[in-house]
C-alpha cells in the first residue's frame, strides 16, 4: 500500500489541480425550432434529429 512520506505543498496540490475544472456544455441550435440542444442529439423541445421527426 502506498503511503506519502512527504507532506505535499499547497503549491504543488494547487498545479496538480488547475485542471479540475468545469466544461461549458457545446450547444447548437435546432434548425427546426430554434431551441438549443446537444449536437448529435435529439431536439427535447421539437424532436428534430437530422432530418427525422417525432
Amino acid at each position: 500500500m502506498a503511503v506519502q512520506q512527504r507532506r505535499v505543498s499547497k503549491t504543488r496540490k494547487a498545479k496538480r489541480r488547475t485542471h479540475y475544472k468545469l466544461a461549458v456544455p457545446s450547444l447548437v441550435k435546432c434548425p427546426s425550432c430554434g431551441e438549443y440542444k446537444a449536437p448529435h442529439h435529439v431536439c427535447a423541445n421539437c424532436g428534430h434529429y437530422e432530418g427525422l421527426s417525432k
